[in-house]
């Protein structure tokens, strides 16, 4: 082979393997590749340092936990006015049969529940919980009037708890059993959703 045709055919091969690269990156920008792109984009600016204090989380969560609250406790009364049925009584209690609180829990990724006095003792609880759970008894006994707290349970997870009043119907039909009229709403907030939705609030 002369140098000249040498020459040639290094050119061709390289020609090859760059028409095999184009190829190969054309196949990976397929729909599922952009699907990705924006996955890791959102990823990204979930992870961006932000400029958000405990104390904006806290006072969001203060007033989105009122607002859920007062929202499910409505609809929860509205059932059980409804019914008389033990069985259907109890579904309502664990916050099931209630539209409302599935599509606010799936909206904004929350975990709400109803608590009552066993949950004192509920290890499933965090020690830190438990103790706010406890204070909401004792302040129960001395019928002090409720107010809401907010605790950093982790660095990714806060609690709104707002104790409900003693003369509500929901702590009669629901834990009409207990000594102590007390009934506690347990709202759980991921970080990250509660960041994501004060980030969506800004750009409006």
């Amino acid at each position: 082979m002369t140098k000249r045709n040498r020459i040639k055919f290094l050119f061709m091969k390289r020609s090859v393997i760059l028409l095999s690269l184009l190829i190969s990156l054309l196949l990976a920008c397929g729909p599922d590749r952009v699907q990705y792109t924006n996955e890791l984009k959102q990823e990204m600016a979930d992870s961006k340092i932000k400029r958000i204090t405990d104390a904006d989380l806290i006072e969001t969560i203060d007033n989105m936990g009122g607002k859920v609250s007062a929202v499910v406790e409505k609809e929860l009364a509205t059932g059980l006015s409804k019914t008389t049925n033990p069985a259907d009584r109890a579904k309502l209690c664990q916050l099931q049969n209630l539209p409302r609180v599935k599509a606010i829990a799936e909206r904004y990724a929350l975990d709400i529940r109803l608590l009552g006095t066993a949950d004192v003792k509920n290890k499933s609880f965090s020690q830190k919980e438990r103790d706010i759970l406890d204070a909401y008894l004792y302040n129960a006994k001395q019928k002090l009037a409720p107010i809401s707290n907010i605790q950093k349970i982790t660095d990714t997870l806060f609690v709104y708890n707002l104790a409900l009043p003693a003369d509500s119907p929901i702590c009669k039909a629901c834990f009409g059993k207990q000594e102590i009229p007390f009934a506690v709403w347990r709202l759980a907030f991921s970080k990250r959703e509660v960041i994501r939705r004060m980030n969506s609030t800004k750009k409006k």
